[in-house]
């Protein structure tokens, strides 16, 4: 079993906690993992990205190309990990952009970045986690939503009871429910 997934957005939107959750969740399936040193600007607002590699691996590092998944927290994010991917890799991406205040360069609309990753790639998983995690009770849970949605893909080698068990060893018990909201919320959107 072997299954890679890049992880990317911008600094405080819980990529790197998600991450260690993944992480964890595959350990407790009894599942070997590695995970990269995070890149890019922790501080809010800056890129960030994480690899993970499932099963046997020797080098936490993806090559280009060969991912399995690209989650993205980001539209623009997205863009800028499609160099991990290949044409049959998922791609699961919040659709609500984070523009920079302090960018005169024009944001690209979010549906001209949906249709043409629609044009290039296979599997195109848009999904507006930032409004789903405002339905859910707080926008800070977007994270979660996108991990709800990574679970319902039938080949992403792990369970959502897994990621459930796995959130709540690594978040705090008062924002238990408001996650599991966020990740049954995620899971419903990509299952339908």
């Amino acid at each position: 079993m072997s299954y890679s997934i890049y992880i990317c957005g911008v600094g405080g939107q819980g990529i790197i906690k998600t991450s260690v959750i993944i992480g964890e969740a595959a350990m407790n399936q009894g599942l070997d993992v590695v995970m990269s040193e995070i890149h890019g600007m922790s501080q809010r607002g800056g890129s960030v990205s994480t690899e993970l590699k499932i099963g046997d691996y020797n080098s936490s590092i993806i090559p280009d190309t060969t991912a399995d998944m690209l989650l993205s927290f980001e539209p623009v994010e997205t863009i800028r990990g499609l160099h991990k991917v290949n044409k049959d890799s998922k791609i699961v991406y919040n659709t609500h952009p984070i523009i920079p205040s302090s960018s005169d360069v024009t944001y690209p609309s979010v549906e001209s970045i949906t249709n043409s990753l629609k044009e290039n790639f296979t599997h195109v998983l848009p999904i507006d986690a930032t409004k789903l995690a405002l339905e859910a009770g707080n926008v800070l849970s977007l994270n979660m939503v996108l991990l709800g949605a990574v679970t319902a893909d039938d080949k992403f080698p792990l369970s959502k009871d897994s990621v459930i068990e796995a959130m709540k060893n690594n978040l705090h018990e008062r924002f238990h429910d408001l996650n599991l909201k966020a990740i049954e919320s995620g899971y419903n959107s990509i299952k339908g």
